[in-house]
Formats: C-alpha cells, structure tokens, sequence
C-alpha cells in the first residue's frame, strides 16, 4: 500500500502529469495564467536537464545494491527534477493566493513528491535537497520577472518574439553540448552500468537528445504563447460539451505529433523539432482550431502595427 501510495505521489510530480493537466487547464480554464505557469515549468525542466549533464551524479540505487529501486532510470540524478518542478508548479499556483490552506497543502504535496523518490530508490536526499534549492530559485525568479518582463515582452513584434525564444532555448542547449561534450570517452562504470540492468533498465550513451527535447519544447511553448498573445487569446469558457470537444481536438493532434518520436534514429535536430511542434501545437495551434471550429472565440481582437488594417479586412 505504501508503495502504491509514492508512486501515486511521484507520478504527480512527473511530466506525464504536469503536461497534460496544463494543456487541459489552458485549453478549459484560464490561458493567461496556464501559459504563465507552463512556461515557468519550461524553463525549470530545462534548467533540470542541464544541470544533471553537469553534475553527473549518479543515482542511489546504481551505487549501493541494498537499495530497493521501483525504477530503472538510466539518467543522472542531481539534482532530482521531480522535486524541482513539485516547488515551481505547486509553488507557482499556490502563489496566486494568501490562503493558508493552499499553502499548506502545495507544502504537504511538494514534501511527499520529495520523499516519494528517496523511497523508490531513484534519488538521494541530497538530490532531493537541491532539487527543492534550485526550485525555489527558479520560481522566485519567476514570479519576480514576471511583472516585468511579460510586458516588455509583449511589446516588441511578433518576429522578435519568436526569435528571443529560439535564442533562449539555444542558449540551453549549448549549455548540454558543452556538458556532454565534457563527457567524451567517457564509459558507464560496471557498477553502475549491471545496477540499472538488474532493475530491469539498460544503459544508453549519454547524448544531447533529452535537453534538445526540452528545449525544443521551451521554444515550443515561448513561442506558442507569444503566438497565441498577437492573434488575441481565447474564451476558456462556453459548455461542457465544447470544452470536452476543445480537449479531443487538441489531443488529437498532440497525439499525430507525438507519434513523430516514434520514428527509429531520433537525433538531437529532430527531437528539438517535434518537441518543438508539440509546444506550438498546445499553446497556438489548437488554440486557433478552436477559433476556427468555432469551439471558442477570441478575447481581443489580433494585434496590428499603427496605420495597419485588421486581418479580417485585408485582401
């Protein structure tokens, strides 16, 4: 029953969580706020993958063979990102209240999250110590920009936009290549490399292919948001059935897109772009399938430059 219970309790600290429930709360709920979230989330997961291809460190379970791991990762663990991304988001939402009841209960979430991986064996406390560290900095950086850059950034064009978030994310991702770069020769030690087998994992070689992934989702998601922004959000609302229809309509795609990685020899170009696409998909292109299906309406009219016609009359 314990154990049921941490699963329980790391799988809503994992991404298989975090990123669907955001889609569906952005698609049903509140844009603005959802798009703020998801891209606070972006950037800690971001900086999560970076830092663990500095740090190399390596999981508990792959050094002490008394351990009881429940699963088989093959990624380096400091710092643990489960716990990072529990503070961010928790921490974010919990934030946009000075009720004590929400406080104590994304506190209580963010602690089990925490502990739920000491007790599956795939991070140290240590690791879930800084992983608590580095989440508190990315969202109190966060929620310290925010007022000031949102709008600096909403001011500048479109194109600008998009090209700041591709610099972004670039950025980070010659971060990982310098990090890996950093490992060459490097081999898995036995130890470690027989530790992950008898959990029932394998080892593979340490690439670029999982920080091209999430920073081809920060971009995905920067630009997405920036996106959806100039063409004028959309109404959350309406009844149950066009939400439900908005959530098939935006999982559909998702799910084309998704199959994409299924492709066999992924390598970093293309695990950027379809991760990529699937921030974009999420935050602006089924947003505007709605618009178009007529399962929402825009909030505000498109953004124009002074002097410009709005779209609607253009020829």
């Amino acid at each position: 029953m314990l154990t049921g219970f941490m699963l329980a309790m790391t799988y809503l600290g994992s991404a298989g969580f975090y990123i669907p429930a955001l889609a569906v709360l952005y698609w049903c709920v509140h844009p603005r706020l959802m798009a703020r979230a998801a891209v606070l989330l972006a950037f800690g997961s971001t900086l999560n993958t970076v830092l663990k291809l500095v740090w190399q460190e390596p999981r508990p379970f792959w050094t002490d063979p008394t351990i009881k791991v429940r699963q088989p990762l093959a990624s380096f663990g400091m710092p643990s990102g489960h716990a990072q991304n529990a503070v961010v988001t928790w921490g974010y939402f919990a934030s946009r209240t000075r009720r004590a009841v929400i406080w104590a209960g994304a506190a209580v979430v963010i602690v089990l999250i925490g502990a739920s991986r000491v007790y599956l064996g795939v991070h140290s406390l240590s690791q879930v110590l800084v992983g608590w560290g580095v989440g508190i900095g990315v969202l109190v950086l966060g929620l310290w920009l925010e007022p000031r850059v949102v709008p600096w950034w909403s001011r500048r064009p479109l194109v600008a936009q998009v090209a700041m978030a591709l610099a972004i994310s670039l950025i980070f991702l010659a971060g990982a290549w310098l990090a890996v770069r950093s490992l060459h020769g490097w081999q898995w030690p036995d130890a470690w490399a027989k530790a992950i087998t008898v959990a029932g994992g394998h080892t593979r070689p340490v690439t670029v292919n999982e920080a091209a992934a999430a920073t081809g989702g920060l971009f995905g998601v920067l630009a997405g948001v920036s996106i959806c922004a100039a063409r004028g959000w959309f109404d959350a609302g309406g009844s149950l059935g066009r939400r439900l229809a908005r959530i098939v309509v935006g999982a559909l795609g998702a799910a084309i897109l998704a199959a994409l990685e299924l492709l066999p020899g992924p390598r970093p170009p293309e695990a950027f772009a379809v991760q990529a696409m699937l921030g974009l998909w999420a935050t602006a292109g089924a947003p505007e399938a709605f618009v178009r299906l007529r399962l929402a309406h825009r909030t505000t009219p498109p953004l124009t430059r002074p002097g410009d016609d709005p779209p609607e009359v253009r020829q």
